[in-house]
């Protein structure tokens, strides 16, 4: 008897138009160019949603998948067969499968055997704890499963899967929970991070393992062969990688581009070790893994990979690998009592086993129980590296439905939990008390000198000569040394989901620059830090701050508390052109500074850089600068000076002190319309008196040092005299300078309201100077009025640059 059972004609890749009478979604491209778009939109969306709950992307993509799936939208079987047909699924799997493959190759960028090599043994105890105790619970669990809702399921396979699933820790997803909670570079962070390396690799080696024993081979010796062909590949691999891949790298020099041809190359090679893997029967994935795994770390050849493959991967395939999991999700496979019952077991027993684990070994480590606590919880993270095994046992028939559904479930609330969780139990002890942290400011009662601290920021490489010869101006006479810099480097973090230059720089925090691997391809950064070392007395101290600019101010401002700095220095959000004018950055940058400048815990300056000592750091014998310090009163002018005096402390800087006065004696000023009888002017000018008259007591019988007194009868005179004393190589100038004359300049355009009247003054385009400018902001407490209400400014309205009425 005949069949009448035919089967789906194969879908055509491309159609010939809705005016030809060809519905589109009957054919594979733009199909599936509707399934990426739709997955893009839902999955940004749902990430914007969960941003205020501060949970990394990959919850909006777990839950996107299963919105997506029969869970919820595909209950309606019409959008199911239109959107998602059974015929679509082949090309959606490979699509996903094929992005999964190159992710997995950054997932193996990201681990560095040579730092694994180095864990310490805390965290190859705490590793081993949150492995084995899941593990053990996996298994056991895995026997309550196959008795009630996975009955018929193969005993070895599944229980290796359960446990495996059970003892996973996400590596990229717990790097970007830890950057987003500021604890990347902090000694729990990179605990937690060595930790989930290690156990990264021996979740991928189980996993291996799993894969081997899943297969339906007709013989039990299939097993072994695949298992010992698997490690044949990677003995092989391991040989064999290394050497091209540091060949290549020598030939990617930093700072100059990767030639086409290795990238091209690499991504063949990733492609030929998975079809080798997936040959051998233990997936692909594995095979690009390895690769990942192999390729050297060091040098700019690795981050030229990342950068090349990761926003095309991780933004556009990645994502179609979790609707590929989402449609195998189907929640309502979870029916009963006994049903939920067993999903609230495999929670608990998920949590109970990562987190008993890690705080156990951590009490027998003598680590603090809070940090213990918060530890166990982190390790808890689970995310796609879960989803990818959960899929190969529900593609290999180890999983079935209701089983597959609630092990996501699991990794879904688990890793949910993490971050508030982690927020609730752990609160980082202050390094230091409030009242231990006196010199907040340069100035002190007589300009008494004595060490100090300086907290410089500093965004790339642009920004490393002028801070490095600033530091050397400002590090006094050099017969000892009184000047302490703290030098953080600011990365923004962002979507990307890669954690290879996260980790890297959580692994050097806090360790000078240049303690490196010697044969190591030295970056610019690391050979300017060196070389500045070597030259002078000053100590560096180096650190990194990893955030979103949102809140890259906290790091700035809880970075120099901790190191009790007196200033902070804050690079300009432009630089200089070749043409002479400024450019912009990142616009980001200054709301960065704006609000540095509102919540600092000591004294700020924003630096302007038009090249102060040239393109490279200057020695201290060749030092030869003539800095200008315009004072026109206010304590923002008091701290500028003690700055400058601090400065003239060196032999090689000439430091000029250019004094504002009102010619009072005029009263046809154009532009002064002030009461400057006041009783508050006369306090203000009497303290301006007596810091002036410090200052001369104790500085003026130095050659170096010249005092100048302008006395101008209005803006227009006061415009000049500043023309004429901007030929210097550096200019200092308070923030909010006080007094009557500064009155009739606030009516000048001020474009940025946060440099003040005279900093505008000096970096706009009509007043033409070559002189770097450093706008200082004296530390109270509590700021000004009038000092708040320029940071509050709208910036729309401010950034173009209006002129008010007289």
């Amino acid at each position: 008897m005949a069949s009448n059972f035919t089967c789906p004609k194969p879908m055509k890749a491309t159609s010939e138009g809705v005016f030809q009478g060809n519905n589109p979604l009957d054919y594979a491209l733009p199909l599936v160019i509707l399934q990426i778009c739709l997955v893009l939109v839902l999955t940004r969306v749902l990430a914007y949603l969960l941003k205020p709950l501060r949970q990394p992307r990959v919850i909006a993509e777990i839950i996107g998948g299963i919105l997506l799936g029969p869970s919820a939208l595909g209950r309606n079987k019409q959008y199911l067969n239109a959107v998602f047909p059974k015929k679509s699924l082949p090309v959606l799997d490979t699509l996903a499968n094929l992005g999964l493959l190159f992710f997995l190759f950054l997932v193996g960028l990201e681990l560095d055997l040579m730092s694994l090599r180095r864990t310490g043994k805390k965290a190859l105890s705490i590793a081993a704890a949150g492995i084995s105790l899941p593990f053990l619970l996996g298994t056991a669990v895995s026997f309550v499963l196959r008795e009630t809702v996975a009955k018929g399921a193969s005993p070895a396979p599944f229980i290796v899967f359960m446990g495996v699933a059970m003892s996973i820790t996400a590596f990229p997803v717990l790097a970007r929970i830890l950057a987003e909670l500021k604890l990347l570079t902090t000694d729990i962070g990179k605990m937690a991070m060595s930790a989930a390396a290690v156990n990264d690799v021996a979740a991928w080696i189980l996993l291996a393992l799993a894969v081997a024993l899943s297969g339906s081979g007709r013989s039990p010796l299939v097993a072994l062969w695949v298992f010992l062909c698997g490690s044949a590949f990677i003995v092989i691999s391991s040989v064999v990688i290394p050497p091209i891949f540091k060949w290549m790298s020598k030939r990617c020099p930093d700072g100059e581009p990767v030639d086409e041809l290795y990238v091209c190359s690499t991504l063949g090679v990733v492609l030929a070790a998975g079809f080798v893997t997936d040959a051998i029967g233990i997936h692909a994935l594995f095979g690009a893994f390895v690769v990942g795994v192999l390729i050297p770390k060091e040098g700019a050849f690795a981050g030229a990979l990342v950068e090349k493959v990761e926003d095309l991967v991780s933004g556009l395939f990645l994502p179609l690998y979790f609707v590929s999991s989402g449609l195998k999700t189907n929640v309502a496979s979870i029916q009963g009592i006994q049903s939920w019952g067993l999903l609230v077991l495999v929670i608990c027993t998920a949590c109970i086993g990562k987190i008993a684990g890690t705080v156990g070994v951590s009490l027998w480590c003598k680590i603090p129980f809070s940090e213990a606590l918060a530890l166990g919880l982190l390790m808890n993270t689970k995310g796609l590296v879960e989803l990818i095994v959960l899929n190969i046992g529900k593609d290999r028939g180890v999983l079935n439905d209701q089983t597959f559904a609630i092990m996501v479930l699991m990794a879904l609330v688990t890793t949910f939990m993490t971050t508030p969780s982690v927020i609730a139990v752990y609160k980082p002890a202050k390094a230091i008390m409030k009242s231990e942290y006196k010199h907040r400011r340069i100035y002190r009662k007589g300009f008494a000198t004595s060490p100090f601290r300086m907290f410089f920021t500093f965004h790339g490489i642009r920004n490393l000569p002028t801070m490095t010869n600033l530091m050397e101006a400002s590090r006094g006479t050099g017969k000892k040394e009184t000047l302490t810099v703290h030098a953080m480097h600011l990365m923004e973090l962002t979507e990307r989901s890669s954690a290879i230059l996260m980790v890297h720089k959580a692994r050097q925090n806090g360790s000078p620059f240049w303690k490196k691997n010697p044969n190591a391809d030295s970056n610019q950064i690391v050979v300017a830090f060196e070389a500045f070392q070597q030259l002078s007395k000053v100590s560096i101290r180096p650190t990194t701050a990893i955030s979103a600019l949102s809140s890259m101010h906290e790091d700035i401002c809880n970075g120099a508390e901790a190191k009790r700095a007196a200033m902070i220095i804050l690079p300009f959000h432009k630089h200089l052109r070749l043409d002479g004018h400024l450019e912009t950055t990142r616009p980001e940058y200054r709301h960065v500074n704006r609000k540095v400048l509102e919540h600092a815990p000591c004294s700020v300056s924003i630096l302007v850089d038009r090249g102060f000592g040239g393109n490279s750091h200057v020695s201290a014998s060749n030092v030869h600068s003539l800095v200008t310090v315009l004072f026109f009163g206010g304590n923002d002018d008091h701290e500028a000076l003690a700055y400058g005096a601090r400065m003239a402390e060196h032999p090689g800087i000439n430091l000029v002190v250019v004094r504002f006065l009102l010619d009072r004696d005029s009263h046809k000023s154009d532009s002064v319309s002030v009461e400057i009888d006041g009783p508050n002017s006369i306090e203000a000018t009497s303290l301006d008196d007596e810091v002036i008259g410090e200052f001369k007591d104790k500085f003026m019988k130095e050659s170096t040092i010249k005092y100048v007194e302008r006395v101008v009868k209005n803006s227009s005179e006061a415009i000049e005299a500043i023309r004429e004393h901007s030929k210097c190589n550096l200019i200092l100038v308070g923030r909010t300078p006080e007094g009557e004359l500064v009155a009739s300049l606030r009516k000048l355009r001020s474009e940025y309201p946060e440099m003040g009247p005279v900093g505008n003054l000096l970096i706009s385009p009509e007043f033409n100077s070559l002189a770097s400018v450093l706008v200082v902001q004296q530390y109270h407490s509590q700021l000004s009025m009038d000092s708040l209400a320029s940071l509050k400014e709208d910036e729309v309205t401010t950034d173009q640059g209006e002129y008010d009425s007289n």
